[in-house]
């Protein structure tokens, strides 16, 4: 599957974001030197505790997957 249209770039984000703060919560981190995915969604207007965002990210990137996957149906 490839991913062409702005939507479908920004679910896989909020996915791919929400998978690396899942690894926070556990004591990981995705990168040595760059900014943590907390730190990345906090700077997107996410507020709270890891896992407040964790649980806002969780409904915001399914909302996001089910929008790119309804605008790749009408196209």
């Amino acid at each position: 599957m490839m991913l062409t249209t702005p939507d479908q770039i920004e679910a896989f984000r909020l996915r791919s974001l929400r998978q690396g703060l899942k690894l926070e919560m556990r004591g990981m981190r995705l990168t040595s030197k760059g900014k943590t995915c907390y730190a990345i969604l906090k700077g997107m207007g996410y507020k709270g505790t890891k896992q407040q965002v964790f649980d806002q990210l969780t409904i915001d990137s399914e909302n996001a997957l089910a929008e790119a996957h309804n605008s790749e149906i009408t196209s």
